[in-house]
């Protein structure tokens, strides 16, 4: 599979054990990127069954309907954001849907091919947006602003906060004053600049990059500039919204006996998911697959280092939520 050599699908294996998918069977893919799950799934689901695949970004999007004309017949693709799921599902009649899938990590080819900012080991400008092709920007509204707007505009208040809630970064305070006073002389436009703000912050004891250790206040084996463009991304793009507004959405378009899986990458979105399934779970909604989330195995962070921090978690639908 083309794709799969650059962008290797996170849990794979685990996804595809829950979802089980069956002949004729339909399911979601509400994080398709680029593919690696989905092509998974419509390897068991032959030959009738379908995937709906969902993709925000629209530059990615062209790029599944150009390598997965193969599969148009049980691909279904759509360029939305997840959280007009019920919207989406009725449009496109998209019924019986047995399993539903989030993967909330970056994909590959925004860190890697992008062009906008998402990786703090490439000079690029600091967009962070999910949502706008070959880096244009056209007219747009206060919700759309790009991570070097909130840089250089907002105030050292208002930064700390970003940095302190969305990244937990404790060096929130110094970092935003950092940065207030780097814009005073240039404004901050690229990755690369971002970065050097953030090691000027940081005290030099704690931007050693320790693998397999933790230090205090430095997490397992990441860069110090992690949790700032974490929290400036989540911000952008309004990560945290969006899973809220599209769980309930996903529990009510599947079927009971459907399977919801998802995967994240923070203790942030990690919170907000454990939450949202034990309410379920308690107002029996839902049964709870995963006692405790599912984490990748050694030989998987070998192959994919990216998998690390990866948490899944499953539950089965029980009964209408109506």
């Amino acid at each position: 599979m083309k794709n799969e050599r650059f962008h290797i699908p996170v849990l794979k294996k685990e996804v595809i054990e829950i979802l089980d998918p069956k002949p004729n069977e339909n399911f979601i893919d509400c994080t398709i990127g680029e593919g690696g799950h989905t092509l998974a799934i419509l390897g068991k689901n032959k030959p009738e069954g379908k995937v709906l695949g969902i993709e925000w970004d629209p530059k990615l999007y062209k790029k599944l309907k150009e390598e997965h004309l193969k599969q148009k017949e049980r691909l279904i693709l759509i360029n939305d954001s997840y959280t007009n799921l019920k919207k989406i599902v009725k449009q496109k009649r998209f019924g019986k849907v047995q399993g539903i899938l989030f993967d909330l990590g970056l994909s590959s080819w925004h860190l890697e091919k992008s062009g906008r900012g998402f990786s703090f080991q490439k000079d690029e400008p600091l967009d962070m947006r999910y949502s706008v092709p070959d880096f244009q920007r056209p007219k747009k509204s206060l919700s759309e602003l790009t991570a070097e707007e909130i840089i250089n505009k907002f105030s050292e208040k208002e930064i700390e906060e970003i940095l302190r809630k969305y990244g937990e970064e404790r060096f929130a305070r110094t970092i935003a004053r950092e940065i207030i006073k780097e814009r005073g002389k240039k404004p901050i436009k690229t990755t690369v600049q971002l970065v050097e703000v953030i090691k000027r912050a940081i005290p030099f004891r704690h931007q050693r990059r320790i693998p397999g250790r933790k230090t205090p206040g430095f997490q397992r084996g990441k860069h110090f500039a992690t949790r700032t463009f974490q929290a400036l991304r989540i911000f952008v793009n309004k990560e945290l919204n969006n899973l809220k507004t599209v769980l309930p959405q996903a529990i009510e378009v599947l079927k009971p006996g459907g399977k919801i899986v998802v995967i994240s990458f923070h203790s942030l979105e990690d919170r907000i998911i454990k939450n949202f399934l034990k309410n379920q779970a308690r107002d029996n909604y839902l049964e709870i697959l995963t006692k405790k989330p599912i984490r990748p195995t050694k030989e998987e962070i070998k192959k994919n280092r990216r998998s690390r921090s990866a948490k899944l978690r499953a539950a089965t639908k029980l009964c209408s939520t109506q």
